[in-house]
């Protein structure tokens, strides 16, 4: 028999294949690094928290862990000194008492906040923000019964706030120190809650439409509650001395990279 003659083309096709396959994979290889490149547009949240994040000996340092250490830092510094207000203003028992658990609490907290900072070589603010400031004027001018209710929906407002940002960064925060610290958070922002809830003048209609609302908070003196005050039951507290503003932060030991 004669031998089949080769069909015409199938030399020219499989080269044409394999060279088309070479040139793909070399554009594969030269366009990974463009589109895997964090700062690029439509860049993955995990490649973006990855670029944000410090290695730490405790564990990795998010950019969110971060800027959860400075937000304690300012609750503390506009937090405890409206706390000192409510102490030395508040015509209710149960106000005083919500004033006492703010500046215990805090007095606490910014202490904790400090040694984590300094342990993880974060700066600290030393002074509260331009809201923070505002809301201390407010309650500087407040007299009487208008200050127990700027009081008591201001700071509830901030608080109810500030407890979903501890729940997200303790849910995530992969560093021990940030846990901890969110755990402590945890603890006193909740124990603020209940007494600032306590005073009766919580005006949780408006609570829930600011907590809602989108953009910066600005709460101000809230409408007469339907709770009689004077019949609200304060939740107890020990004693405690008038404290000053939380002190400065020392500057931290410049960062190893540990």
């Amino acid at each position: 028999m004669r031998p089949r003659p080769p069909i015409k083309g199938r030399g020219i096709f499989s080269g044409t294949g394999l060279i088309i396959t070479g040139l793909a994979a070399t554009a594969a290889a030269l366009l990974f690094p463009i589109f895997s490149y964090p700062g690029r547009t439509g860049a993955t949240d995990a490649d973006t928290l990855s670029a944000q994040t410090v290695a730490t000996q405790y564990g990795p340092l998010s950019e969110p862990d971060q800027d959860f250490v400075t937000k304690v830092r300012l609750a503390g510094l506009w937090e405890l000194p409206a706390g000192q207000m409510a102490e030395e203003k508040g015509t209710t028992r149960a106000v005083r008492t919500a004033g006492e658990h703010l500046v215990d609490g805090h007095t606490s907290l910014d202490a904790h906040v400090r040694a984590v900072a300094t342990r993880l070589g974060l700066p600290l603010p030393n002074e509260p923000n331009d809201q923070q400031k505002q809301w201390l004027a407010t309650l500087r001018a407040a007299q009487g019964q208008d200050f127990d209710r700027a009081f008591a929906n201001i700071l509830r407002l901030a608080h109810g706030r500030v407890f979903s940002v501890v729940a997200q960064v303790r849910a995530g925060t992969q560093n021990s120190l940030v846990r901890e610290l969110a755990d402590d958070a945890n603890s006193t922002v909740l124990d603020h809650i209940r007494v600032l809830e306590a005073t009766g003048y919580v005006d949780f209609a408006s609570l829930a439409r600011d907590l809602t609302a989108t953009g910066s908070p600005s709460p101000g003196v809230a409408p007469v509650p339907t709770v009689d005050p004077t019949a609200a039951t304060p939740v107890g507290a020990s004693p405690s001395a008038t404290y000053p503003l939380p002190p400065a932060a020392s500057s931290p030991p410049p960062s190893n990279g540990s």
